[in-house]
This record gives C-alpha cells, sequence and structure tokens, in this order.
C-alpha cells in the first residue's frame, strides 16, 4: 500500500491541514476581520465533509487499492480528492452560497490537497521501513554484545562440572534469546512474546549477578494480546540491569509490570540507580530514541513512552492500544 489513511493521526492532521488552507484562502475573500469568522465557517461547513468523505474512502477502499500499480493508487487519491471538492461546491451550491457554482475549481482544489496529502502519507510510509530498519540493526548489536555472551559462557562454563542441570537452563536461555533476535520479525508481536523474552535474559543475567540481583514481576494476563514493536521490552530491561544493577556493588532491584487502564496496555519498569561514585554515567539514549521512534511508527498518537528519574530510581513507562 503506497499510503494508508487508517489512522487517528493521520485523520487528525488531514483535518488540521486542510482546515488552515481553507482558513488562509477566506482571507483574500474577506472585506474585513469581522467577515472572516463568516466566511471560514461557511467554507469549513463544505469542506470537513468532503475531507472526511475522503478519508473514510480511502480506508475504505484500502484492501481494494492495495494491490494496485503506485501510480494507479496516486490516481485514485487525487480522483477522490477531486469527487470531495465536487461535493463540497455542491453543499455551498445547495445552500445558495454559491452562484454560480465553480464546479471545475472546486475539483481541482480537491484533487491538488488530496495530492499533497497522499504525498505526506507516502513519505511516512517510505520513513517507516529505514527507521525500523535502523533500529533492528541497533538492537541485534546491542542483542549481541561480545561482553554480555562471554559472560553467559563463563558462567555456564562455572556450572558445568557443579550444576550441570542449571548450566544446561542457562544455555537454552541464551540459545533462545538468540534465536529471537536472530529470526525474521513481523511488524508487530505481542507483550506476552515480549515479556517471555525479557523472563530469558533476566534469568541469564540472575545466573551472572545472583542475589544481586533482585527482580519482581507483576504481570496482568488481561494485556498479554496488546501489540508493540518486535525486540522492544528486552533491550530496555537490558538498560536497567546495565545502568542499575551492574553498576553498585550492593545490586539493584527491578520492577516489571503490566497492567491495563481504561483502553491502554501500560508497562512500567522501575529500576535503582546507585549513587555516590558508583553512579552510572548518563548514556546517549539511542536505546531509549530507538523504542520511542518505533512506538510512534507502529501507534501514532495511540502509544506513548516516558523515560525518566523517579524518586532514587528510573522509570521507563509504555501505553499500548488494547487490540
Amino acid at each position: 500500500m503506497v499510503f494508508d489513511a487508517c489512522h487517528a493521526g493521520v485523520v487528525l492532521r488531514a483535518v488540521l491541514f486542510v482546515q488552515v488552507v481553507v482558513g488562509i484562502g477566506a482571507m483574500f475573500g474577506a472585506d474585513s476581520f469581522l467577515d472572516w469568522p463568516t466566511r471560514l465557517a461557511l467554507a469549513t461547513g463544505s469542506t470537513l465533509p468532503g475531507t472526511l468523505l475522503w478519508l473514510i474512502a480511502a480506508c475504505s477502499l484500502k484492501k481494494l487499492l492495495a494491490p494496485l500499480p503506485p501510480a494507479a493508487q496516486w490516481a485514485a487519491g487525487v480522483g477522490l480528492g477531486a469527487v470531495a471538492g465536487l461535493y463540497g461546491c455542491a453543499m455551498l451550491w445547495l445552500v445558495g452560497q454559491a452562484s454560480p457554482a465553480p464546479w471545475v475549481a472546486s475539483a481541482f482544489t480537491g484533487a491538488l490537497l488530496a495530492a499533497a496529502l497522499v504525498a505526506a502519507l507516502v513519505w511516512r510510509a517510505r520513513g517507516i521501513a529505514p527507521a525500523a530498519t535502523q533500529a533492528r540493526l541497533a538492537e541485534l548489536q546491542a542483542r549481541i554484545r561480545p561482553h554480555f555472551l562471554f559472560n553467559t559462557l563463563n558462567s555456564a562454563i562455572a556450572l558445568v562440572r557443579a550444576e550441570p542441570a542449571r548450566a544446561e537452563s542457562l544455555l537454552e536461555d541464551l540459545s533462545d534469546l538468540f534465536r529471537h533476535a536472530l529470526a525474521e520479525q513481523s511488524d508487530a508481536v505481542t507483550l506476552a512474546q515480549e515479556i517471555e523474552l525479557a523472563e530469558r535474559y533476566l534469568a541469564i543475567e540472575q545466573v551472572r549477578f545472583g542475589n544481586r540481583l533482585k527482580v519482581e514481576w507483576d504481570l496482568d494476563d488481561g494485556v498479554d494480546h496488546a501489540l508493540l514493536p518486535p525486540l522492544l521490552l528486552q533491550p530496555l530491561v537490558e538498560n536497567a540491569v546495565k545502568h542499575g544493577v551492574e553498576p553498585d556493588p550492593q545490586g539493584g532491584r527491578l520492577r516489571i509490570r503490566t497492567y491495563q487502564r481504561g483502553s491502554m496496555a501500560c508497562i512500567d519498569i522501575d529500576n535503582t540507580v546507585p549513587s555516590g561514585p558508583t553512579a552510572p554515567s548518563a548514556g546517549h539514549g539511542i536505546a531509549l530514541a530507538n523504542v520511542r521512534d518505533r512506538l510512534r511508527l507502529l501507534h501514532d498518537v495511540h502509544g506513548r513512552f516516558d523515560a525518566r528519574p523517579q524518586g532514587k530510581g528510573y522509570r521507563v513507562h509504555i501505553e499500548l492500544p488494547m487490540p
């Protein structure tokens, strides 16, 4: 699909864009400043239904347009814009505000505005692929960092003779973690899948840190089906261990909580942060930026991501729409 109008954020931006253009256009015909709101109200009464008509039609025809070549999809989007322009002109003509009715001008104006909207949607769609690829490469690099691999293998070697069953379990967790990281990923996975991956990662780190790493789980099964980008939760957990537990000789606490609030699935990741000479230095924030961008690409205005210090620790808060 070259362009996709089936998103609440797209609807909001499209309506605002058309209204801004209409508002500026109404200024040219206004006799005075007080006359401008009247003209704007009349123009809005015709253009707003036309804009919504275009959005509804473009979204409803999504499955029919998807198999067509890009040029045909562009033509369909612009053609629908011309129809929406004619609809707006008809609205003005019916209430006696357009005599004679500018049918041709309205059709071309609608087509031009639709072309601008399609161009913006195409730009948005094309931006998803490289952004997701760049984020995935950065995450894979974080997943397969040499020191993490070496530390895990050294822990397994140390357990082979004393606790062979535990060493076997550790290597199984490592194998599953890498298999998941290197597998072909879909655009979205369930929260339950991401939780399972985070559990395997923390099981590996638990062997390494022992009692220094205290993990608390508070999971709500009702939000397990919420969708999020793949390999999103584990790097956040890894950041919490790296900056909250590893620098502190006394260790630290990590708490992962999922719950539902209204129509949103919420995820909280809290970790303690050492103070004094063991306080970690501020990172570059690349992992957090990747998470924020990928959530925006998948859920647009419906998703929310927030990361900030809280009390004596650090909290990451994520909100996802329930399916």
